[in-house]
């Protein structure tokens, strides 16, 4: 399986005590790859450095850039679905351009995404993926 997962779902799922902890425990499992862009990547180093520290950064993005699951994804072209964050786009352009199977996020500007029929993107919240990561054991 393969996601574009967006911060926010990557940022809750790193403490150890946090409910959404299975999903980096079961990425650091192999058991899905995580499709990003530069973009992407530049995103999570700086939201995790400012919700926790640049030394947590750093070691998750070099984590990130090292493990054999991660698969760095090229944007060619910007479909601009979402006009209420713009920022978001680049999360449904790495979906669309690295045919993922899914994008996981919590954001409600991704609603839009649902609405239109082309470019197909599947968009799982994070309590779905949760629950697809629980029942694919």
């Amino acid at each position: 399986m393969r996601i574009v997962l967006d911060t926010n779902a990557l940022l809750i799922s790193i403490p150890q005590s946090s409910k959404y902890r299975v999903i980096f425990d079961r990425f650091l499992a192999k058991h899905f790859s995580i499709v990003l862009s530069n973009d992407i990547l530049s995103e999570y180093a700086e939201i995790i450095a400012q919700k926790t520290n640049s030394i947590v950064s750093t070691n998750i993005i070099e984590m990130l850039i090292s493990a054999k699951n991660v698969e760095k994804q090229e944007i060619f072209f910007k479909w601009q679905i979402i006009e209420i964050d713009e920022d978001d786009n680049k999360f449904v352009d790495c979906a669309i351009a690295g045919n993922v199977d899914y994008l996981v996020t919590n954001d409600k500007h991704f609603n839009v995404v649902k609405s239109v029929g082309f470019p197909p993107v599947t968009i799982l919240n994070i309590d779905e993926f949760v629950e697809l990561l629980i029942n694919d054991i």
